[in-house]
């Protein structure tokens, strides 16, 4: 009887797969190669011009988009815009920490709830005002509640995709990011106008910020206390995230289009974020360890920002409208106004 196995002794499906690997790597190569490269150049002007690297990284992907077009590099920046992006989100749960959750104040939980919430489902609202899509109106709703360009590219993986997809979430990523640089200059006066304590500060400016890294500058622009406060009031909106791409992985999941295509009620890497904050909570968890994963999933958001600007041709920018901008700015103040009545109520913080 003839035998399955070479005489090697290794199965012969083992070598198979090994090939199809090294194959499908030299196919996806060229366009990580040239996403990752964009990253590089982005991370550069941001360290040495100052800005948000998302907005380089965007902004010089865009440039390039006739890469993602014809040529080889296209399937690597699809993989780089989609399983890339999913690993970095699932990388960010090791920033927040299981005694931080549950050491937030009552008071503090109410605000970062109450404002996401309402926020959310503020976007589909105004967006059908406007006449405008209902995807755009979540999509915005939930990087301005949530995390900016972080929450954006989430729940861009798991909403139904159409023709505007694209356009839609690059649309998203630009705006909260400039809305938020905006913010890190314009909030701090706005806070010295009210002549906020230090706590108050860095609760209003955590919970309305869009971007992680606009946060942190704003908050320790007034005080190390208010830039620590503003780190973990963030954090706490960034765990919110979980939940909110559960619920609409749920509701797409019958959708063949939804997200990856695959009917799983949970994406993985909501999982891999569920897990990471578990194992970054544990006191075992070697520090060394953490820092390094966390810049690991800021270069891969990086680098799929790129990606996905390497997608977008910037022509379709100027179809987006200003009710887009109208739906996003609305968002933003709303967010604003409702920390802002919470802070300012008396004997409510």
């Amino acid at each position: 009887m003839a035998s399955d196995t070479p005489a090697n002794g290794a199965p012969e499906g083992g070598g198979n797969w090994t090939h199809r690997q090294i194959a499908k790597g030299k196919t996806l190569f060229p366009g990580l190669l040239a996403a990752v490269t964009v990253a590089i150049a982005a991370r550069f002007l941001s360290e040495h011009y100052g800005g948000p690297t998302m907005l380089f990284a965007l902004l010089l992907g865009m440039g390039f988009h006739f890469l993602s077009e014809e040529g080889a590099c296209g399937p690597g920046i699809e993989f780089a815009s989609r399983t890339i992006l999913q690993i970095g989100v699932a990388l960010l749960g090791l920033g927040i920490t299981i005694d931080q959750i549950l050491a937030a104040g009552w008071s503090v939980a109410v605000i970062v709830i109450v404002g996401i919430v309402l926020t959310f489902l503020s976007g589909p609202i105004i967006a059908r005002l406007m006449n405008r899509g209902w995807r755009l109106g979540v999509m915005t709703g939930g990087a301005v509640a949530i995390c900016g360009a972080s929450a954006a590219l989430a729940i861009a993986s798991v909403l139904p995709k159409n023709e505007f997809s694209e356009r839609n979430t690059l649309f998203t990523v630009i705006s909260v990011t400039t809305l938020s640089t905006l913010a890190m200059i314009l909030y701090p006066m706005i806070v010295s106008f009210l002549a906020m304590d230090d706590v108050s500060a860095g609760v209003f400016i955590g919970a309305t910020i869009h971007d992680v890294a606009q946060v942190v500058g704003a908050g320790y622009s007034i005080s190390e206390e208010a830039g620590d406060t503003a780190t973990f009031v963030k954090l706490l909106r960034v765990a919110i995230l979980v939940p909110i791409v559960v619920i609409l992985s749920l509701m797409f999941r019958g959708d063949a289009t939804a997200g990856s295509g695959r009917n799983i009620p949970i994406p993985l890497f909501v999982i891999g974020f569920v897990i990471f904050v578990f194992a970054g909570s544990a006191a075992e968890f070697p520090l060394v360890l953490k820092e390094w994963l966390l810049d690991v999933s800021r270069w891969c958001l990086v680098v799929a920002i790129s990606a996905i600007g390497m997608k977008t041709a910037l022509k379709s920018l100027k179809d987006v409208g200003g009710e887009a901008i109208f739906i996003v700015c609305a968002e933003t103040v709303l967010l604003a106004l409702l920390v802002l009545a919470f802070l300012l109520t008396p004997r409510f913080f």
